[in-house]
Order: C-alpha cells, then sequence, then structure tokens
C-alpha cells in the first residue's frame, strides 16, 4: 500500500509539473520572498534614515532658534542705540563746550605770555639803556675829571650817586 501511495504521489506531482501548477507556486514562493526582502530592507534603511532625520531636525530647530535669537539681540541693540542717542547728543556738546574752554583758556595763556614776554623784553631794553648810559655819563665824567683836576672828587660823587639812583630805578 505504501507503495501504491508513492506511486500516486509521483503520478500526482508529474501532473502537476506538467499542467504548470507547481512552476507559478514555485515562482509565486520566489516572489513573495523578494518582496519580503525588499520590504525589510526598505524598513532597515528607513531606520538608518530616521537618526539622521532626527539630527537634521534638530540642526533646523537649533538654526532657527539662533536665528530668532539675532533678531531679539539686533532688536535690543537698536533699542539700546536709540535709548542713548539723547544722551550721546548732551555727551558730545559737553566734550565741545569743553575744549573750546580749553582752546580759549590757552589762547589766553598764550596772549599773557606773549605780553609777558614783551614786559621782559621792555625791561630787559630799558636796564640796558640805562646801563649804557650810566657807562656814557661815567666815562664823560671821567673825560671832565681828566679836564678837570679838582672838580674830579665832585663829580665821582655825582656818578656814583646817579648810579645809585639807576639801581634804585631797576
Amino acid at each position: 500500500m505504501d507503495k501504491l501511495r508513492e506511486f500516486g504521489r509521483k503520478a500526482l506531482f508529474y501532473v502537476r509539473v506538467l499542467s504548470g501548477y507547481e512552476e507559478r507556486r514555485i515562482r509565486n514562493y520566489r516572489l513573495q520572498l523578494e518582496r519580503r526582502l525588499l520590504q525589510a530592507q526598505e524598513r532597515k534603511a528607513a531606520i538608518r534614515k530616521i537618526p539622521e532625520q532626527a539630527i537634521l531636525a534638530e540642526v533646523r530647530c537649533m538654526v532657527e532658534e539662533m536665528q530668532t535669537l539675532n533678531r531679539k539681540l539686533e532688536e535690543t541693540e537698536t533699542a539700546i542705540e536709540e535709548y542713548f542717542k539723547p544722551i550721546d547728543k548732551e555727551a558730545e556738546m559737553l566734550m565741545k563746550m569743553q575744549l573750546e574752554g580749553e582752546e580759549k583758556t590757552m589762547k589766553e595763556m598764550l596772549a599773557a605770555m606773549q605780553q609777558q614776554a614783551l614786559l621782559e623784553k621792555a625791561e630787559a631794553e630799558k636796564i640796558a639803556n640805562m646801563q649804557q648810559q650810566a657807562l656814557l655819563e661815567k666815562a664823560e665824567a671821567e673825560k671832565i675829571a681828566n679836564t678837570h683836576q679838582p672838580d674830579t672828587i665832585e663829580s665821582h660823587q655825582d656818578a656814583t650817586s646817579s648810579s645809585s639812583q639807576h639801581t634804585q630805578m631797576r
């Protein structure tokens, strides 16, 4: 009986092979395996892309946050500049006034120094003239003394008194 069964199985197998049923079944099984393999590869690729996408999404979020922070900083900076504009203008005006005051005092000091120099120069010229005049008077007195011997004592006293007067004038 086993032989009969075995023969029946073989006969059915031959019928299936000859009719093409077995071939279609094998082809379907192979296609089904290929589909499963492709789906597994797609799932694997998708799983690999998930971290990349998560990282890219995180980077995008960080970039957006930085851009908003930059905008806020720029807005704050402009607000601060607007707030301090009047103070800057006042400080600038004060600096200008201070510089003008310093220039004015410098000019006054320069004029005073020039005036002092002129006064000192005039004083020096006056002293030089007085000394020259004293020397001339002394020379005249000596001339006169040489011509008049007895009058020498008196003229010498006059010359010394006039020179002491000149030194007192200085």
